[in-house]
């Protein structure tokens, strides 16, 4: 009881000292004084009487939501005197993978540089800004040569290095289990079983109404769906964070969908938002980096071929260039197992005190980066609010989808709850394709990679990071891809080959997402 106690008092000291450098702290500090001069505040009963103020007029809702924000991404209980490197990964041996990982990425970059004797970074001429700020709404219009670009590493790179990863200390003799040697993952990670997950995604239930299912028998849909959008309404109008979230577990309304994203993010658009946003964009304008040629690849080689996201081409470029100049994403690496790279001034080589973190985010893009922006675009049309949405959604969630650690919302257990949802409950599949040099999750990689971007149809993807936001864990993204290669079960048992399981599952834009999951886990016998 009282090391819960403690923990507590930490947590919310935490918490305090973060917020102290908000912009919310500073606004509330004001109205606090401003308050100071109205009549019913009494010196008697001064802190009750702010209190009762902020409670009045609102400010107390949006402590409560930016204090619920920073739980959201805090990291899980850990000892008080842990040093830093354990906020960010308990396992030594996942730390030092991440670390030869990140050292990997950053030599084919400076390779890159080298080879076509670009400089990382350099300050743009007079007339080259002009020229782009002319632009800066039509960057697809743009055709620059990108042919000796190459993206830094692809999905498929970073899977050979978790398919090698391995824990030092964990005996590899015959003592494991036969079960064990079937996946491509070989690390011992707790992941959850079905009826663990049918627990923790009780609201998907199937007797509790769903967004994204036609058919219910119990209540008539067009019922459902009128009274889940006037709920909907009502807790926008109560602008609180914890109670959309709940609420989104069923689904959105396509209609409030934006509103009910920014709130559960926290991000209402304040001019101070839209400024920063501004310096940005003026940062980019003013310098030339490396990378900027890397995402112009990317979008170039994914969402400009896609039918869905290719007419938001330019938001794409406008979101991601801004996105690599944005120090304050750094932030994110205190509870992210990697770490921002490291570059030097030019002639300063292994001088600490010349070193910065490049790019100025601390991320590198990889192939297919992009599509983690394309689906909000369907959903914000103005710059700075779409960009601060990706922003939010990257250091609450993405970020996990491309470093290596032992979160369970992680890429690494993520592959393994996968692998170890279709050993358990599609045995004969899964040792089949495993027979036929078919390794599910050689297939099933690159959906979960890009949470399932630009493989399902916008609407069923939407649905499903409707859920991502809701139960605030990615794990529903292994689920789905489980669920997938059930639904394809019977074509996959006649497949003979690695080519003819990813022509199977070549196509999954005509899937809805709400019926595979549920039949998944609630339908399955377990």
């Amino acid at each position: 009881m009282l090391q819960e106690e403690s923990d507590l008092s930490l947590i919310i000291a935490q918490i305090v000292q973060k917020l102290k450098g908000s912009n919310l702290y500073s606004q509330l500090e004001r109205q606090a004084w401003a308050s100071l001069q109205r009549p019913e505040i009494k010196l008697e009963s001064l802190k009750e009487d702010i209190k009762e103020f902020f409670k009045i007029s609102g400010w107390e809702k949006k402590l409560q939501n930016a204090v619920y924000s920073e739980l959201s991404v805090f990291p899980l209980p850990s000892h008080p005197a842990a040093p830093p490197e354990h906020l960010k990964e308990p396992l030594v041996y996942m730390r030092k993978a991440q670390g030869s990982w990140e050292k990997r990425i950053l030599k084919s970059l400076n390779s890159m540089c080298t080879e076509l004797s670009i400089p990382l970074a350099r300050k743009r001429p007079v007339g080259e800004q002009k020229e782009l700020l002319n632009k800066w709404n039509e960057m697809g219009t743009d055709e620059p040569d990108l042919s000796l670009f190459r993206p830094v590493y692809a999905p498929k790179d970073f899977l050979e290095v978790l398919i090698n990863l391995r824990n030092p200390n964990y005996e590899n003799g015959d003592s494991l289990s036969f079960r064990t040697h079937l996946g491509l993952i070989q690390v011992p990670l707790k992941v959850k079983d079905i009826p663990e997950l049918k627990e923790c995604f009780v609201e998907l239930g199937l007797n509790i109404g769903q967004l994204g299912i036609d058919d219910s028998t119990q209540v008539p849909p067009e019922l459902f769906e009128n009274e889940h959008v006037r709920i909907g309404q009502k807790v926008l109008a109560e602008q609180d964070s914890a109670a959309a979230q709940q609420y989104i577990r069923q689904g959105s309304p396509t209609a409030l969908r934006a509103e009910l994203w920014a709130l559960i993010l926290n991000i209402s658009s304040q001019p101070e938002d839209v400024l920063y946003y501004e310096q940005l964009k003026t940062n980019v304008i003013q310098h030339d980096l490396l990378v900027d040629s890397l995402i112009y690849k990317d979008v170039k080689l994914t969402a400009s071929n896609d039918d869905y996201y290719f007419v938001f081409e330019d938001y794409l470029y406008q979101v991601l260039l801004c996105f690599s100049r944005d120090t304050s994403v750094l932030s994110h690496f205190a509870y992210n197992s990697a770490s921002p790279p490291k570059s030097y001034i030019r002639g300063k080589l292994g001088l600490e005190e010349y070193a910065v973190f490049y790019p100025p985010n601390g991320v590198i893009p990889f192939h297919g980066f992009s599509m983690y922006v394309a689906p909000l675009c369907f959903l914000y049309h103005e710059p700075s609010k779409l960009y601060q949405i990706f922003r939010e959604m990257y250091v609450r969630f993405f970020f996990r989808l491309h470093s290596i650690s032992s979160h369970p919302s992680g890429i690494v257990s993520l592959c393994l709850l996968f692998e170890t949802l279709l050993q358990t409950y599609l045995p004969q599949l899964f040792y089949h394709l495993r027979e036929i040099g078919a390794q599910p999750l050689r297939i099933s990689f690159k959906w979960m990679v890009r949470a399932f971007s630009g493989y399902l149809a916008t609407d069923q993807l939407l649905l499903l990071w409707d859920r991502i936001l809701g139960y605030n864990s990615l794990e529903i993204l292994a689920v789905l891809a489980a669920a997938v290669f059930a639904f394809r079960a019977v074509n996959l048992m006649e497949v003979t080959s690695l080519a003819a399981a990813e022509a199977v599952l070549a196509d999954l834009s005509t899937l809805k997402v709400m019926p595979l999951l549920q039949i998944f886990l609630f339908a399955t016998v377990t």
